[in-house]
């Protein structure tokens, strides 16, 4: 799930692309159209837009990656936040917080390191070698 112009979540969608079995299916979640289709340019199988396509896909997931800093920017509605929680799916937040927030106990890692901790965590959660 990703919002505003979709460049995080393309960055993680093409990473997951490079790196999962083909046969695993991504889905580009977007707030708006703009960062679906960031999302679907980086080689997502499918994609929705909207609170609604949020909040049915969200319960057919089986892990959600999404960075923090989306629920704080206005673009997640209390429905996605409460479909997104409800969700049986693994929840995977990146901590990308905006200038003014500080999450403490959190290492202030890149984007780059942190997309790599997220294919670990997902390749465990699959056993995938």
């Amino acid at each position: 799930i990703d919002g505003m112009g979709g460049g995080i979540g393309a960055q993680v969608v093409s990473a997951l692309r490079e790196e999962l079995p083909t046969y695993m299916e991504i889905y580009a979640l977007g707030t708006n159209s703009i960062a679906t289709s960031a999302m679907m340019k980086a080689h997502a199988n499918k994609g929705a837009t909207g609170e609604n396509a949020i909040v049915v896909s969200s319960k057919k997931a089986n892990i959600i990656v999404s960075p923090i800093s989306i629920a704080m920017m206005g673009e997640v509605t209390s429905a996605i936040s409460e479909a997104v929680c409800d969700s049986e799916a693994f929840k995977i937040l990146l901590p990308i917080m905006p200038e003014n927030f500080e999450v403490i106990g959190i290492e202030g890692k890149p984007l780059s390191l942190l997309i790599k901790d997220t294919i670990k965590i997902i390749k465990r959660e699959f056993n995938i070698k």
